[in-house]
């Protein structure tokens, strides 16, 4: 479809749950913003859609390349903090050391909002104080930010997980005022929901059909928002920021994407795909990637919101990223916080950038395109 950008994400995929029947629910939120919108003022600073590319404000192409910052999707419901782990400017300079583009930064409707009985000091005016200055010091550093639903839950259910679609009962409020509070700051990019796998997480008509539109769907437990009504929200307030929009199987298919993608009447649209490996995605070999990824790729801009080794190799994904890099196709690892790779690939062992296995094949990469090789 012209003018949208195609942003695939590959995520670290939480077992689906039986689906459940929850009361009856308040009213949707009223729209909560930090006071009109963030501006950036930096010359050329900002990213919109041109044909099948990202470009800066100049008219430069742009791709999103850099990591997924972890934790605030969490740390807030579960009581911890609203960070997992540093996120200072010192922080933020070890990431933009490896030669970033761009940042992902998962967020809780419920902390946004400050409702389902979130702890005050981690919610609502204190969770989006902490948003806003974050995403402040990554522009701070010429860094993009991709900000994006990551938890959810209907009715009043605490988020504390990732679930099969977004709710009717809170995500379009949440979509309108994140929308009015970074109206104004083009470097920023609204992903509308991590990874919804309806249809007992099924490619299927009635899968692509409850991402765009909605509604009662089948394997989904209550009433969800569908892409249209959230992507509605954000313009709504006059936010012609980019807008990812990924499909069924968590985010893990395209091969729909054009047929299924909302209406924007911004022209603004950007489609997203999550690729795991080895053998952990739909999508997840170089005949896939050749076969529905390059194409819609053609039409339109792609982004990789979330990509990662699962036996924390570099081999595979080095594969992916040349094969992106060949085709105009941004990309966003996962995930910038310490760990094993055990559980989900870690790019880091230490906050002071010292990388796994994996993280370095990502970061030799990142800094050996930043030189010209």
């Amino acid at each position: 479809m012209a003018g949208l950008v195609l942003v695939l994400t590959v995520g670290c995929a939480t077992a689906p749950q039986g689906a459940r029947r929850l009361p009856a629910t308040p009213a949707p939120e009223p729209v909560i913003s930090t006071g009109g919108g963030l501006a950036v003022t930096a010359p050329g600073f900002g990213v919109r859609v041109r044909g099948n590319r990202l470009v800066d404000l100049a008219g430069r192409e742009v791709r999103l390349l850099g990591a997924n910052r972890s934790g605030t999707q969490y740390a807030c419901a579960e009581g911890d903090g609203i960070f997992d782990g540093p996120v200072d400017d010192r922080a933020i300079a070890v990431m933009a050391s490896w030669k970033m583009t761009a940042v992902r930064v998962s967020l809780n409707e419920d902390c946004w909002l400050g409702i389902n009985g979130v702890s005050p000091a981690y919610a609502g005016s204190h969770y989006r104080a902490a948003i806003v200055a974050f995403v402040r010091r990554l522009n701070a550093r010429r860094l993009y930010v991709v900000l994006d639903l990551h938890w959810s839950a209907p009715g009043r259910t605490k988020a504390l997980d990732q679930t099969v679609m977004p709710d009717r009962d809170h995500a379009p409020a949440f979509w309108r005022s994140v929308a009015a509070t970074f109206a104004r700051n083009p470097a920023v990019v609204f992903d509308l929901f991590n990874e919804p796998f309806p249809d007992h997480n099924h490619n299927t008509t009635a899968a692509w059909t409850c991402v765009r539109n909605g509604g009662r769907c089948p394997g989904v437990g209550f009433a969800a928002a569908g892409m249209t009504e959230m992507l509605r929200q954000v313009r709504a307030v006059h936010a012609t920021n980019v807008v990812l929009v990924g499909g069924p199987q968590y985010a893990g298919v395209v091969d729909r994407w054009r047929q299924f993608a909302p209406a924007d009447p911004a022209h603004q649209l950007a489609a997203s795909i999550h690729i795991y490996l080895p053998h952990y995605s739909p999508c997840d070999s170089l005949a896939c990637w050749n076969r529905t990824v390059a194409p819609l790729a053609a039409r339109v801009p792609v982004v990789i919101g979330e990509f990662g080794a699962k036996d924390c190799t570099g081999a595979a994904v080095t594969a992916l990223m040349r094969w992106a890099d060949a085709h105009h196709v941004s990309y966003l690892a996962w995930a910038w916080f310490t760990g094993s790779c055990a559980g989900e690939p870690a790019l880091i062992s230490s906050y002071n950038g010292t990388p796994t296995r994996y993280g370095a094949a990502v970061r030799d990469h990142l800094r050996a395109l930043a030189r010209g090789h």
